[in-house]
């Protein structure tokens, strides 16, 4: 296919997406959910040929070709050739660079898109009504929309206890114009974006992640040398590994070992997307309840409000005629100040009202304390309650909302959940009805769900994980069963079961244990 055609297609195809809505009003009932579902399915399918086409192209490394084959200095060469060639160069460059940015919004579209599937994912299940048999939407839609028993009369239901946010979904570069939202946010929007970057960017101590031995080896009578790549798995036993592969003709010249330093979510897209939609949804929040908010913090707010009406009708302001010596930020300055001074909320020496002027500084801390730290608090909260709530095993096979998430993570990622604003989490409970918790040291409380999964690795316990995550909370807090298993929406009962559970890993399982345990007590 056409370079241009290419580009074309791609572009038409992204600002359609832009200006399709996907309603999720009704996203409970079974064929509405179905039309959503496949609506974003089909969406990903066609951004990932689009991807496709676009690396067979040499869409990744589009300016390799003209780096290699540039312009050679000679002095044979006339002034007009080299005009040319530098003409020729500059078209070819913007083709480049078109092909870059195509490439990315394409790729930041198809991130959004597994984001909003994995939340749909997660959302609820398909219910044979026949068998009973349950089917999580990606399976169900693989199976052409049949249980195994034959019936197609399949129910969608809710998981109440499910790790989604599907509010956040509108809010995603679903056209993979993240540069444009990012530019529409607010100045503490901007703030937060950055703290959730920050958060999501958090990276884990190095580790190994394979080693590359050098070696001469004798092949046909003959030394020859050759690099070997091993996996980390290899790295305390690549002499073995190796001598399983060469026999004992080989001699190791060099070791060179590869270490990364994997964050918590190991794509850029994926944390650009994320944060977006975290940030804009935050900002919805924001705008519901900021009169209210700010009642409660700030003195006089009819005078802020005021205050704020002057200073933007001013910016919207263009006046006819500035003097040579004044810039446009001046006279709008100087403007703001004469109106405030006539209405009394500034003297004439220029001080803004003291009464004003604190508000307006209350005002910068509510900004920075509250509004900037609601996205990274439910975002924190989602990412925590993946991680207790879900197996090892299954978070290594699924990211679910959080694609390219880490199956685990180690000390220095779980400092993201040590910072948690009470404040923050107490306006999401009573003015959003969010069910999410102020739990203490949630970072040790990983800790301890992570060493719990390595105890009952091998052993015959089977868990509830949604309930062990209520459990571990009360086992580890002062927050009572109760309102643990509110939160996470599951019965009292279950969590008394998983305690239990809990309970009966920390035993000795066989008597050597058991006689240890009496020694260490004697």
């Amino acid at each position: 296919m056409d370079e241009s055609i290419l580009i074309t297609n791609a572009e038409k195809y992204l600002n359609k997406i832009e200006k399709e809505n996907i309603n999720l009003t009704k996203i409970n009932d079974t064929k509405s959910f179905k039309v959503v579902y496949l609506r974003f399915q089909d969406r990903l399918n066609n951004l990932q040929d689009l991807k496709e086409k676009m690396d067979a192209n040499g869409y990744t490394a589009p300016f390799r070709s003209l780096n290699r084959y540039g312009i050679s200095s000679s002095s044979d060469i006339g002034f007009e050739e080299i005009s040319e060639v530098n003409r020729h160069n500059q078209h070819f460059r913007l083709k480049a660079t078109a092909k870059r940015n195509i490439l990315d919004r394409v790729k930041s579209a198809i991130d959004a898109h597994k984001i909003a599937l994995g939340n749909l994912d997660e959302y609820g299940h398909f219910k044979c009504q026949e068998c009973g048999k349950s089917y999580r939407p990606n399976n169900f839609m693989a199976s052409n929309q049949k249980c195994e028993c034959g019936s197609e009369n399949l129910k969608f239901e809710v998981n109440e206890s499910g790790v989604y946010r599907l509010e956040i979904i509108p809010y995603l570069p679903l056209s993979g114009n993240y540069m444009v939202l990012m530019s529409e946010l607010s100045e503490w929007g901007r703030d937060s974006l950055k703290k959730v970057l920050n958060m999501l960017k958090t990276k884990r101590k190095a580790v190994v992640t394979n080693v590359s031995p050098v070696i001469t080896v004798q092949e046909n009578n003959r030394w020859i040398t050759k690099r070997v790549s091993l996996d980390s798995e290899f790295v305390d036993s690549y002499e073995e590994e190796l001598r399983r592969i060469y026999g004992r003709k080989f001699r190791i010249e060099r070791l060179d070992f590869h270490r990364s330093r994997p964050t918590i979510i190991n794509d850029k897209h994926t944390r650009t997307a994320l944060a977006i939609a975290y940030v804009k949804h935050s900002e919805t929040i924001v705008k519901k309840h900021k009169e209210e908010i700010l009642k409660r913090n700030i003195q006089n707010l009819e005078h802020l409000q005021i205050y704020d009406e002057v200073v933007n009708d001013v910016k919207m302001d263009n006046p006819n005629f500035i003097e040579e010596l004044d810039t446009l930020e001046e006279w709008r300055n100087h403007r703001v100040s004469e109106i405030l001074q006539d209405i009394g909320l500034m003297d004439k020496f220029g001080h803004l009202d003291r009464k004003l002027k604190r508000d307006i500084k209350r005002r910068e801390q509510i900004e920075e304390t509250i509004f900037s730290e609601i996205a990274p608090t439910l975002i924190r909260w989602d990412i925590f309650k993946y991680y207790i709530t879900t197996s090892n095993d299954k978070r290594k096979r699924y990211g679910g909302p959080f694609p390219y998430i880490r199956g685990d993570i180690d000390r220095q990622q779980r400092k993201i959940f040590q910072a948690y604003p009470k404040s923050v989490v107490n306006i999401l409970r009573t003015m959003e009805n969010e069910k999410i918790l102020a739990v203490p040291e949630m970072d040790l409380l990983l800790y301890k769900k992570f060493n719990l999964e390595e105890q009952i690795k091998n052993s015959n316990i089977k868990l509830d994980y949604t309930a062990l995550g209520a459990a571990m909370i009360s086992t580890n807090s002062d927050i009572p069963i109760k309102e643990s298993a509110y939160i996470f929406t599951v019965s009292e009962e279950r969590v008394q079961k998983e305690i239990k559970n809990i309970e009966t890993s920390k035993r000795p399982r066989s008597k050597k244990s058991k006689k240890f345990l009496e020694m260490i007590k004697n």
